[in-house]
């Protein structure tokens, strides 16, 4: 499996920093996340401070941008890469997409579908002066007399699509060129409902092969000798999302409807989403991160050895103080070290 990682930082200095010692301890590619800063703005300015490890939107909002600006914006990080660059793309929520951005949501799956169409055909033509003309109910394309006066890096940047649900699961593995999770992502969630969709997915398009398709998969670790300190680092981030009601039936399938129920519970009197910590259970944190001595954290990963392509390692963040996300952060950059066998 690779090793990627999705670094934290107060300032855009400190997450340049941090990637180049993500890159320097042998990740190989290098995250970077849409909420509090713009993901394609974080990736341009990782591209420029690393100089091997690819760099990922995970993920860039696929509805708040149009695909022209999309494909614009991703063309333009290839560039300053040397073709490093890859493309995630997710949805978001409808509440997200149209309270807070003004963007229509539609059919999540059709509407992905036109979007990915559309960045694609833009690569493909945008320096040959050929007319644009993409029908669509979400996404339709019509340009003419436009032709971008300087060539591009790439014209097949690669795609990768968030999805959680069958439907959105399936499109992944049709149109994309691979896949990445949640945040929370165990083992046999992946192997008995996530695998069986991206294959269903893939077969449905002609010569594609699995072997040709990334599945990542996402792992908040929390390392520390001591359990109770890993623990309290990364509760927070397990309540920030049992929180979230659409998630229900993840939790469920982890036997943990009750305990997201009671998550659910204590948001409702008022508590905020990143300080939801002492009401997420043991079982919680034990089931859905990767959380205790180095050692077993590693063996955790090793959990997911002949499921996933990748495995993207990232801190816990929410409701901590900045000091114990960079203290968890260093034992993170320190175990990739470790698994690659190069040093920090």
């Amino acid at each position: 499996m690779r090793i990627t990682f999705a670094p934290w930082g107060e300032s855009l200095g400190e997450l340049m920093e941090v990637a180049r010692r993500a890159e320097a301890a042998g990740a190989e590619v290098i995250w970077v996340p849409e909420l509090h800063r713009s993901a394609t703005v974080t990736a341009a300015a990782l591209a420029t401070a690393t100089r091997r490890a690819r760099i990922g939107t995970a993920i860039a909002l696929a509805f708040t941008r149009s695909p022209m600006i999309t494909a614009l914006e991703a063309l333009d990080i290839d560039e300053l890469s040397d073709g490093r660059f890859v493309l995630g793309l997710g949805t978001g929520v409808r509440r997200l997409n149209e309270d807070w951005h003004n963007a229509s949501f539609g059919k999540p799956a059709g509407h992905m579908r036109e979007t990915v169409r559309n960045i694609r055909h833009f690569w493909e033509s945008c320096t040959t002066g050929a007319e644009i003309a993409l029908t669509g109910e979400y996404e339709p394309m019509r340009m003419r007399g436009y032709e971008r006066p300087f060539g591009v890096r790439r014209t097949d940047i690669p795609i990768y699509l968030a999805a959680m649900g069958p439907v959105m699961t399936r499109l992944a593995g049709a149109i994309g060129d691979g896949w990445i999770s949640h945040e929370l992502c165990s083992p046999r969630y992946l192997q008995e409902l996530i695998l069986p969709e991206l294959e269903a997915g893939i077969v449905q398009v002609e010569g594609k092969r699995r072997e040709d398709f990334d599945v990542v998969v996402s792992a908040c670790c929390s390392v520390a000798d001591d359990r109770r300190t890993a623990v309290s680092r990364v509760s927070g981030l397990v309540g920030f999302y049992a929180s979230v009601r659409t998630y229900a039936d993840f939790f469920d399938f982890h036997g943990l409807a009750d305990q997201q129920q009671a998550v659910i519970d204590a948001f409702r009197q008022g508590r905020g989403a990143d300080y939801l910590a002492d009401s997420v259970s043991p079982e919680m944190v034990d089931a859905l991160t990767m959380t205790g001595t180095r050692e077993a954290v590693a063996e955790r990963i090793a959990g997911y050895a002949g499921k996933a392509d990748s495995v993207k390692l990232s801190p816990p963040t929410h409701g901590i103080a900045p000091a114990e996300i960079r203290a968890a952060q260093n034992e993170i950059l320190s175990l990739i070290a470790d698994i690659a066998g190069s040093t920090s």
